[in-house]
């Protein structure tokens, strides 16, 4: 293996924003979220004030979980959908079940790749031996007739054929070896960037109102292999049947258990069963059906006037941030739906996982109401062992939650029709995590606890199934229309913006992103274990008997994020002066070979995000690597790594993005160079030698 480069150390930055993000990116992609409070004022108890004059580590080992963990406003044990003999213990896992030998699932992992070193080009910058090419850009064509992208004669006609603004979510639903179907999510526009002149929402014209809206949703494209090698094209003629745009203004359908309800109906819709579009989808998943489960996260911001809403609204809108008054991007201007003073019960029509078949052009997306509505990210399915499917969902805001639905019927290898219904009925549950450390142990810097690991066990506490709800003063409706305020109920615990949830498909276990919180200014639990988190953590899950439908569980972090050098840094025990520095995870997934890729958003050690890989068993764990960093101003999202391990995709999103960059003084010029606009594209990068990616 080759020799590593030398890792520079870096400072540890105090960034003007949070996490790193520069203004502009706090502005479009959260609408300051940071700066406003906290919508999470529940007084869940935080694990460090259970456990003050105890020590649970014995209590933890001896006992089964259910009788340690506390879960106040629970509606009681007889309620609770689980087995009698669910229980879960660290001693199963730390004398080997499915954490330390992988269980019935070896590990064949292994990455060889020289790490690039961090950088501030405005490139993508892979590892030698690699290559990269851009598949598709903001603006590129996407239905056949679409016209050619021309940057100072935008329309919303044009907008809504061509690709669409800031990428995130990549998946490939492959058509044989060499042909495929790329979707991609458009999280969120930049119009200081997208249009010249442009200054607030205020100010902004119809037209430009109506073309961002249009560069929201998502994005059906077919692309080719190239050549034979790892790289990927997009097909720009013949009929391109598949592709499709999707945005803020498709019509789609509310299915499951909230349909109908009469928290969803408005003027325009009386039954409360038609939506039209969705807004800011950042991660999401695929279904072993075929389809994509993508999410709708910061919804909240496009709207405006929530304090004028009726008082029976508020607390829901106050809970999901929504602006009191006048604001942002003010699509208000042009329809009317976003001023909640008129419309209070269209705020509760965006926060859902969206299903999308890439297959039917003609096909209604549909908003699965079971899975709960939230600032959502991702929706990564797998089957439980009796047949099951399960889907992982974070929140992606400071101090919520990470949550589960599993199905009540069961999979069905080829009953399309059949399957296509598991998403409607089930029981969606919340995590809570115990630590097994003494709280004088987890003293908020990062510092480990005296048994050298952040660990300690958990439960899934059911939210509601169906049309039953658990959560004493709620009705299922109401639990799946405001899924925050039932899980602020039964004593959820509060995580470091939970993003990205990702199955190890070697080891079975679940990733979760943690990107960041520096709003902990106290309350530091064995969980979530550093105040002022500006760098994030990842968090693993090991289900009970390697089964996605337990509820129980066993936890630990395998990497606390941010600059080696620092001592609350953890690299899963490696050699911290060997890894690449890493801060604000934000999206993961895995190769075959059971590593863990991990792309970053909002590097608070200051220099570019960039994907990143890691070994998570064998002699290598924790041995972080940097893959490729990405060009000014932008974060990386995605990713995915192909089928035959022969290419990673990226999405980079928002290049360009800084204070007080503009058309007329860019910071950027990706993809095009030159004095080019920079445009949000997806990036697919492949060993020359046709190696499988991480060679």
């Amino acid at each position: 293996m080759t020799n590593p480069s030398p890792r520079r150390s870096l400072p540890l930055l105090t960034p003007a924003h949070p996490g790193g993000r520069s203004a502009m990116t706090c502005k479009y992609r959260c609408g300051d979220a940071c700066f406003h409070e906290v919508p999470n004022t529940s007084e869940n108890t935080y694990f460090g004030d259970v456990v003050a004059d105890m020590s649970r580590r014995g209590a933890l080992r001896a006992g089964a979980l259910g009788a340690l963990v506390l879960s106040a406003g629970v509606v009681g044990a007889a309620a609770t959908p689980a087995a009698a003999d669910d229980k879960f213990t660290l001693d199963w896992w730390n004398k080997g079940g499915n954490w330390h030998s992988g269980g019935s699932h070896p590990y064949k992992g292994g990455l060889t790749f020289t790490p690039v070193a961090p950088n501030t080009n405005d490139q993508i910058t892979v590892p030698n031996g690699y290559q990269s090419a851009v598949v598709v850009r903001w603006g590129d064509p996407v239905v056949p007739g679409a016209p050619a992208f021309d940057f100072e004669a935008q329309t919303p006609d044009a907008q809504a054929k061509q690709f669409g603004y800031n990428c995130d979510f990549v998946t490939l639903f492959q058509l044989g070896r060499d042909r495929g179907l790329l979707w991609v999510n458009h999280e969120y526009t930049n119009e200081e960037l997208m249009f010249r002149g442009y200054t607030n929402g205020d100010n902004a014209t119809a037209e430009q109102i109506a073309i961002a809206m249009n560069a929201h949703g998502g994005s059906v494209v077919e692309i080719r292999r190239s050549g034979g090698t790892g790289r990927w094209e997009l097909v720009t003629s013949g009929p391109r049947r598949y592709n499709r745009r999707i945005t803020a203004h498709t019509e789609m359908r509310f299915t499951g258990p909230a349909a109908g309800s009469s928290l969803l109906k408005t003027a325009a819709d009386p039954s409360g069963r038609v939506v039209k579009g969705m807004l800011n989808n950042c991660a999401g998943g695929t279904t072993p059906w075929g389809t994509v489960l993508t999410a709708e996260e910061n919804f909240n911001q496009y709207f405006v006037n929530a304090g004028k809403a009726p008082a029976d609204a508020q607390a829901g809108l106050t809970r999901y941030a929504f602006p009191a008054a006048l604001g942002g991007r003010r699509w208000d201007r042009v329809d009317e739906r976003f001023d909640l003073s008129k419309n209070p019960n269209e705020a509760n029509r965006f926060g859902w996982i969206v299903e999308i078949d890439p297959t039917d052009p003609d096909s209604t997306p549909i908003k699965r109401t079971a899975l709960g509505r939230m600032a959502h990210e991702a929706a990564t399915t797998t089957i439980s062992r009796d047949g099951r499917l399960v889907a992982y969902m974070g929140d992606d805001s400071r101090f919520e939650y990470i949550y589960k639905f599993v199905s009540k019927d069961r999979y069905v290898p080829g009953n399309d029709r059949h399957n296509r219904t598991l998403l409607d009925n089930g029981t969606l549950y919340v995590a809570q995590f115990t630590g097994d450390s003494p709280a004088a142990e987890i003293d908020g810097t990062g510092k480990l606890p005296a048994d050298k690991a952040f660990d300690g066990v958990g439960k899934w506490i059911p939210l509601v199934s169906g049309t039953k709800s658990y959560v004493a003063g709620m009705t299922a409706e109401q639990v799946l229309v405001f899924t925050r305020l039932a899980a602020d109920k039964v004593g959820a615990t509060k995580m470091d913006r939970p993003e990205d949830m990702e199955r190890n498909p070697v080891t079975g276990t679940v990733f979760v992103a943690l990107t960041n919180n520096t709003a902990r200014s106290s309350g530091p639990d064995e969980a979530n274990p550093r105040l002022n988190n500006k760098h994030g953590h990842i968090l693993e899950i090991a289900e009970n008997r390697d089964d996605a439908a337990a509820l129980t569980f066993a936890w630990t972090l395998p990497l606390v994020c941010g600059d080696p050098n620092d001592p609350g840094t953890y690299f899963g025990g490696f050699d911290k002066t060997k890894v690449s520095p890493i801060s604000c995870p934000d999206n993961v997934t895995f190769d075959k070979d059971g590593n863990l890729w991990i792309s970053t958003d909002g590097n608070a050690l200051g220099t570019h995000d960039g994907l990143f890989a890691v070994p998570v068993r064998g002699k290598d764990k924790g041995h972080v690597r940097q893959f490729l960093t990405m060009p000014k101003g932008a974060e990386c999202c995605g990713p995915l790594v192909s089928e035959d391990q022969k290419s990673v995709f990226v999405a980079v999103q928002h290049p360009g993005e800084g204070t007080g960059a503009s058309p007329a003084a860019p910071i950027s010029h990706f993809p095009d160079g030159g004095t080019s606009q920079p445009r949000p594209s997806v990036v697919v990068a492949w060993h020359k030698q046709g190696k499988k990616i991480g060679s």
